[in-house]
């Protein structure tokens, strides 16, 4: 079985914003999942979803995007509807729970990584990139499997750092593992990237969860002194069996 992680991102990697609180923290998240599972059932029910709902079409199809979820925005003015909202959460919800993947979270404090290394800084983007591919490795070891990544697109020249940061990691692996390692388990050297626009399940499931779980890593660090909404709450909660655990261990979650 051939796997892949899905990536997206909460915040933005700007060192210089760190000392706003809006834009201290970065998060990335990879959502884990076989591909014929995506094929035969995560896209279906998704699809299945949006046409019921948004009357969903193959040549113009509806991309979920949380912020117009939450807000309501087009094409979700149905949304507004507290009867159909509730009907919804429910039935998306429910999706979540029902299916088959694995999370791994990691957020970074972009004003401590700035404020502790003031010679030298790991990029807060490839620092993160770097932590999810370790664990990645992790997952994929267990179940003796191989596996790509596909990340969601953040503009060319961003786009290219990118794809060099994961083309050195896996021709030169780490402090913690050996490109051995890397390519042994990845079945690329390149990094896979798309813009949600081209309608990818995994990269719209990663982004719905994203908030979420930076959210409750941010609480849980008490650096968040916010209640959870209920939908995000139930997010939380689903994750909670989602999130990649080893022998016991929670590699699901990271605070840098």
């Amino acid at each position: 079985m051939k796997y892949r992680m899905y990536i997206d991102e909460v915040g933005n990697a700007d060192l210089e914003s760190s000392d706003n609180p809006n834009h201290r923290f970065l998060s990335l998240i990879g959502v884990i999942i076989e591909l014929d599972y995506v094929k035969k059932v995560v896209n279906p029910e998704l699809e299945a979803l949006k046409k019921k709902f948004f009357d969903s079409h193959p040549d113009d199809p509806v991309i979920f995007h949380r912020k117009e979820l939450m807000g309501g925005s087009p094409p979700f003015e149905i949304l507004k509807d507290p009867a159909i909202r509730e009907k919804f959460d429910y039935e998306i919800l429910e999706l979540f729970k029902s299916w088959d993947y694995k999370v791994v979270s990691v957020c970074i404090d972009k004003k401590k990584h700035k404020d502790t290394y003031t010679t030298w800084r790991f990029h807060p983007y490839h620092y993160c990139l770097m932590i999810l591919l370790e664990r990645y490795i992790f997952f994929l070891d267990q179940i003796n499997a191989k596996g790509d990544v596909l990340a969601e697109s953040r503009g060319g020249k961003e786009d290219k750092k990118l794809k060099e940061s994961f083309a050195r990691l896996y021709r030169n692996g780490n402090d913690h593992l050996t490109s051995e390692r890397f390519s042994a388990r990845l079945t690329s050297c390149q990094l896979k990237i798309k813009p949600k626009a081209n309608n990818i399940s995994g990269l719209q499931l990663a982004d719905l969860l994203a908030h979420p779980s930076r959210n409750e890593i941010l609480i849980e660090q008490k650096l968040l002194e916010i209640e959870l909404p209920p939908f995000g709450s139930k997010i939380v909660d689903i994750l909670q069996n989602k999130y990649y655990q080893n022998r016991g261990k929670m590699y699901g979650k990271k605070f840098l």
